[in-house]
């Protein structure tokens, strides 16, 4: 199974066996979704970028390129197609969540709670906290919320949250 991080020997649920919740899978990168994602990561942050007065189409697919990691990036299938992307990696003794994106055709429909349930149970039975940095003014915000996250550190652009293992969830006490 592939692991969310060495350092703490956590593992996201799902991966080495494409479990099926509802439709969808997860499944491991691998290098030719790099381009693919990071046409998904121009699409899915370019309102938020543009509303900072920071969007340049070419520096944010280069940014994920330079950063993608096959080793802890998941990507989201629904019936054969790439429905999106999850990165947890270990780093400053915490896991980080990163390019979590899904397809706008994908939002708003309870996917993104399902998956992020998914990887913070991994995380949650390794007593490891997880670390995120989402745009100030994003819409994805509201959904790490509801899941426990809670803002660390904040700058004129970005919103760092953290969620200690186990916290509380106002997803995980309703129904969607």
């Amino acid at each position: 199974m592939a692991g969310i991080g060495a350092q703490s020997a956590v593992v996201v649920p799902a991966r080495a066996t494409s479990v099926q919740v509802a439709g969808w899978v997860l499944r491991s990168a691998v290098a030719a979704d790099i381009e693919v994602i990071a046409e998904l990561r121009a699409t899915v942050m370019r309102a938020d970028l543009e509303r900072l007065g920071r969007y340049d189409g070419h520096r944010v697919r280069q940014r994920l390129r330079d950063s993608f990691s096959m080793q802890h990036t998941s990507v989201i299938m629904i019936d054969n197609e790439l429905a999106g992307c999850v990165t947890v990696r270990p780093a400053d003794g915490r896991q980080w969540l990163e390019h979590f994106y899904l397809a706008p055709h994908h939002q708003g429909r309870g996917l993104g709670s399902a998956v992020l349930r998914t990887v913070l149970e991994g995380t949650d039975t390794h007593g490891v906290t997880v670390g995120l940095t989402v745009l100030k003014g994003s819409a994805a915000r509201r959904l790490y919320e509801r899941h426990g996250f809670v803002v660390e550190n904040q700058d004129p652009i970005d919103v760092f949250m953290v969620r200690p293992p186990g916290a509380s969830t106002a997803a995980g006490s309703r129904p969607h």
